[in-house]
């Protein structure tokens, strides 16, 4: 395998913070590598000094000869005045070489210029540039061709980027988050496009479904060294913790061997002090390799939350329109104590909106919303806050609360409970202008859960945020004894902390979706799939009778009244089984239970799961043929 890229010995420092130190990274033709690190560990960085954005103190970096190399940043700009095709005709491919050749040479009226230059389009590909661009645009979910990006959001400017860095086909490409801001649909296709694809890939995404099935190879940064795994998502979580493993018994077992140590030093006559002196020697390595191994740390999330009554909120006839596109009709819904909802659906279908309207942040057009008297909110949205960026960050907790409660009962004073999000008192010292993008992330949510919130709303929380706090965020909210509404394009993060959804399909419509978000994918791909086949053998069928008149189909469209009634059933038991579910997690949890009752719960909470399943299945079956 042909190597592209070498790095070599690389190191870099921002004064007294080290990023990387002895730094050494290969990547070969063909590898799909996906790079992991904990936020401000510099994954941004180490894309910057590959791509040529950023120097580096020492270290050496080779390319293979004349390989192309295209980098999607987090945050693309163009020229004022760009419009979307220009932007794509931007790059420097050998179709787009051979199109600027071609013009210039029609321009000149040289004729044999103008036989060479098709010779080149011919040979690259570049009569087809401007056809294959607008298909991977629409692809994208981006239609006007000529409309100038600042008219654009910036989620779809990154789009354009994204579609820019496709077409140009290059040897590497450099991603940094891609599936940032882009929905459920945008995220398979750009999946199954990677996966298939020859190109060589550098990838920094928290999507861990995206890492699982289109990387081949996992680098970690981490000690500001490189940990390499050939394999994917799932396999390095299986040999990182064998590392971590082996590091921890390591460090135990020098331990061990300095606390002997330490005793045979202090014993030690000086007089017979040059007699032991290898001893001594290895006696202070050892201490050295002690002091600067760390164990591995982790944001800690352990907040309490405010009690919150059983009358949580209900949402009655809501109305809410943008011009002539309805974003919610007639809406009505009740929301139980503790549920954990997920909110899906395309950008632009009102989700985030539908939030503001419960902050009271924005007004319905029609209908109410009733919350209980007890509900406090803690609402991490995509904009975030804008901090003072000349504050340091124990300033910005402090003024919000000098203490903070713990699920326990403890105090935590401003500086211990940032050290739980993993600021440590030297970054308390800094000033906020100097964390990354992802620390900035961190520091929002560790604002917002030190406020000991009961109804915590989450809008987009994965975008920025290191794989590593997800992680631990995931199993906070598993166990959080407060209500959920959580929106993301995140499939991973959804799994795991969701019970079922609300699904906004566009112009009001709202499905109530009792399952995951894996499984209502595998639903909306199975129910197209469905959908084309009808519409196939419709016109197969028409074709080959056209002189027919049209017959009804054998096979029924609609529910029969006895289906109806299963149906509605079959959601009014999966909502007492959750109910049921959550009561027993909640006692389970509670650390009160006696041996047999513990057994007893136990038992039938796995009883509901299957019953769950079960019904689940039944419902699906029952709604794809109300559809």
């Amino acid at each position: 395998m042909e190597s592209y890229l070498q790095i070599e010995n690389l190191h870099k420092a921002f004064g007294d913070s080290i990023l990387f130190d002895g730094f050494d990274l290969n990547i070969g033709e063909g590898e799909h590598v996906g790079l992991i690190a904990r936020n401000g560990a510099g994954k941004t960085t180490l894309l910057n000094i590959i791509a040529g954005r950023e120097d580096y103190q020492s270290g050496q970096i080779t390319f293979r000869r004349d390989i192309r190399i295209d980098y999607l940043v987090q945050n693309p700009s163009y020229p004022a005045g760009t419009t979307v095709l220009e932007a794509c005709f931007s790059g420097d491919s050998p179709a787009l070489r051979a199109i600027r050749e071609y013009e210039s040479a029609v321009a000149d009226n040289n004729p044999e210029r103008m036989q060479t230059a098709m010779n080149h389009m011919d040979a690259s590909g570049g009569w087809d540039f401007e056809s294959k661009a607008k298909q991977i645009l629409s692809q994208l979910h981006i239609e006007d061709f000529n409309q100038p990006l600042e008219e654009l959001s910036g989620g779809q400017v990154k789009r354009v980027a994204l579609a820019e860095a496709l077409i140009n086909e290059p040897d590497l490409l450099i991603l940094d988050e891609p599936t940032n801001h882009l929905d459920m649909e945008i995220t398979l296709w750009l999946e199954e496009y990677l996966t298939n694809s020859r190109l060589t890939l550098l990838m920094v995404t928290h999507d861990r479904y995206l890492l699982d099935r289109v990387c081949n190879r996992i680098v970690e940064i981490d000690d500001c060294r490189a940990y390499s795994y050939s394999g994917n998502y799932s396999y390095y979580l299986e040999k990182r913790q064998e590392r971590l493993d082996a590091a921890a018994s390591q460090l135990e077992s020098d331990r061990n061997l300095y606390r002997r140590e330490l005793d045979w030093m202090r014993r030690q006559p000086q007089a017979r002090a040059t007699k032991a002196r290898s001893r001594k020697d290895a006696f202070y390595e050892l201490e050295q390799r002690i002091r600067t191994r760390r164990d591995e740390g982790s944001v800690q999330l352990d907040v309490k939350a405010a009690y919150i009554g059983k009358k949580i909120f209900e949402v009655r006839h809501l109305d809410k329109f943008y011009g002539d596109y309805t974003i919610l009709r007639d809406f009505n819904y009740t929301f139980n104590r503790y549920e954990k909802l997920g909110i899906a659906g395309e950008n632009g279908a009102g989700k985030s909106t539908f939030l503001r309207m419960l902050m009271g942040e924005e007004q319905p057009d029609g209908g109410e919303i009733d919350l209980g008297t007890t509900v406090r909110f803690g609402y991490y949205s995509q904009q975030g806050i804008t901090f003072d960026e000349n504050a340091k960050v124990i300033d910005v907790v402090s003024d919000i609360a000098e203490h903070i409660i713990l699920n326990d009962g403890r105090s935590k004073s401003a500086s211990q409970f940032l050290q739980y999000f993993l600021f440590p008192p030297a970054t308390q010292q800094k000033f906020v202008s100097k964390l990354s993008g992802g620390e900035k992330r961190r520091l929002y949510l560790c604002t917002i859960l030190m406020q000991n919130p009961n109804f915590l709303i989450l809008d987009e929380p994965t975008n920025d945020l290191d794989i590593m706090t997800l992680q631990v965020l995931e199993e906070y909210l598993a166990g959080y004894n407060g209500c959920l509404i959580v929106v993301s394009h995140d499939r991973y993060f959804m799994d795991k902390v969701a019970d079922h959804l609300l699904v906004f399909e566009g112009n009001g419509k709202i499905k109530d979706f009792p399952g995951s978000y894996s499984q209502y994918i595998e639903w909306r791909t199975l129910k197209k799939e469905m959908e084309a086949e009808e519409r196939a053998a419709a016109a197969t069928k028409q074709a080959a009778t056209p002189k027919q008149p049209r017959k009804t189909t054998d096979r029924p469209q609609k529910l029969t009244f006895k289906e109806k009634k299963e149906l509605e059933n079959l959601e009014t038991e999966m909502e007492q089984l959750n109910t049921e579910k959550r009561t027993l997690e909640e006692a389970l949890n509670s650390g009160t239970l006696d041996n047999k009752t513990l057994t007893e719960n136990s038992i039938r909470v796995s009883e509901i799961m299957e019953l769950l399943e079960e019904k689940e299945l039944r419902w699906l079956e029952l709604s794809e043929k109300e559809q």
